[in-house]
C-alpha cells in the first residue's frame, strides 16, 4: 500500500473513532439525568434556555382542555382525595411557601408564560410573608391550605386538633387576603387519613392529592425535575412541585423547561377557586 493510501486509511479510522466517542459521550450525558448537568439560569428578558433536557416526545396542542379526562386519569386519590383536575386541563401546584427567595422567582416564571397555578401555603409562612400571599392572589393563582407548620403527623391527631390547625392556617392566609377563597387542603407528605379528609371537607375545602411527583423536594436538579414532569404529565394531571422548604432553585430553573413543554400540549391553569 502506498504512503498516501496509508494516510487516507488512518484518517478514515480516526474520523470513525471520533464519531463513536462523540456518540458515546452524548448517550452518557443524556443518561446522567441530573448530577453534572448544567443548570440554566432563569432568563432576564425572555423565557429561553440554551440547553434542554432530553426530549420526552413531540408536543401536540391540547384540544380537550374542557372535556372529561381519559378513563383511568379521573380516579380518586387516597381516602377519597382529589388527584386530577377532572378535565383535560393540567394544573401545577406549589407546596410549602410562601418563601421570600423562591416564591417571587416562581411567580415570575409563571407570569412569563401566562400560566396560573395553585399554591399550597403553610400557615406560619403565610403569616410571616403576607406580601407574598397578596402577590400570589394578585397574579390570579388559587390557594390551598397546607397546615400550620407542615405537620406530616396531623392526620393522627384528634379531629379537634386537626380542625384548629386548618382554621389557624386559613386565618393567617385571610389576614393577608381577606376576600380570597381557600378552596383546597393538601396534607404534608400526602399522609392522608379519613379524619383529615372529613375535617377539610367540613371546612369547605377539597382534599387535594396529586398525579405527578418529580420528587423535587429532594433537589435532584433542574433537568431531572423537568424530564420527569414533561414525560409523566397527561390530560388531567395535578403536578406536585415546591417553592419553599429547602433549596428550590432546581425547581425554579426547571420551570423554564416545563412551562413551554406543557403549554404546547395542554391547557395549563390553576384549579378553580370557586367550587
Amino acid at each position: 500500500m502506498s504512503t498516501a493510501s496509508s494516510h487516507r486509511a488512518l484518517g478514515i479510522v480516526a474520523l470513525v473513532a471520533a464519531a463513536l466517542l462523540g456518540s458515546a459521550y452524548a448517550i452518557g450525558y443524556s443518561l446522567m439525568g441530573n448530577e453534572g448537568d448544567p443548570v440554566p439560569a432563569a432568563p432576564s428578558s425572555a423565557p429561553h434556555v440554551a440547553a434542554q433536557p432530553p426530549a420526552t416526545g413531540t408536543p401536540s396542542p391540547d384540544t380537550t382542555a374542557d372535556e372529561p379526562a381519559p378513563e383511568g386519569v379521573n380516579e380518586g386519590g387516597p381516602h377519597g382525595t382529589q388527584m386530577t383536575t377532572g378535565t383535560g386541563q393540567v394544573t401545577l401546584t406549589f407546596d410549602d411557601g410562601p418563601d421570600p427567595y423562591y416564591t417571587p422567582q416562581t411567580l415570575a416564571a409563571l407570569r412569563a408564560y401566562r400560566v396560573t397555578a395553585t399554591f399550597c401555603l403553610v400557615g406560619e409562612n403565610a403569616q410571616a410573608h403576607p406580601d407574598l400571599v397578596r402577590a400570589i392572589v394578585a397574579d390570579g393563582h388559587s390557594l390551598c391550605n397546607h397546615s400550620w407548620n407542615h405537620d406530616v403527623l396531623l392526620g393522627s391527631r384528634t379531629e379537634q386538633t386537626i380542625q384548629a390547625d386548618l382554621l389557624r392556617t386559613n386565618e393567617a392566609i385571610r389576614a393577608a387576603v381577606p376576600d380570597a377563597r381557600i378552596a383546597y387542603y393538601r396534607q404534608p407528605g400526602g399522609a392522608w387519613t379519613y379524619p383529615l379528609v372529613s375535617v377539610a371537607r367540613n371546612l369547605g375545602m377539597v382534599p387535594l392529592h396529586w398525579t405527578v411527583d418529580p420528587n423535587d423536594w429532594q433537589a435532584p436538579g433542574a433537568a431531572s425535575i423537568a424530564g420527569m414532569v414533561n414525560a409523566a404529565t397527561m390530560p388531567g394531571s395535578v403536578v406536585l412541585l415546591h417553592d419553599a422548604g429547602g433549596d428550590r432553585q432546581g425547581t425554579v430553573d426547571a420551570l423554564y423547561w416545563i412551562l413551554p413543554n406543557l403549554t404546547s400540549r395542554f391547557r395549563v391553569a390553576a384549579l378553580p377557586p370557586d367550587l
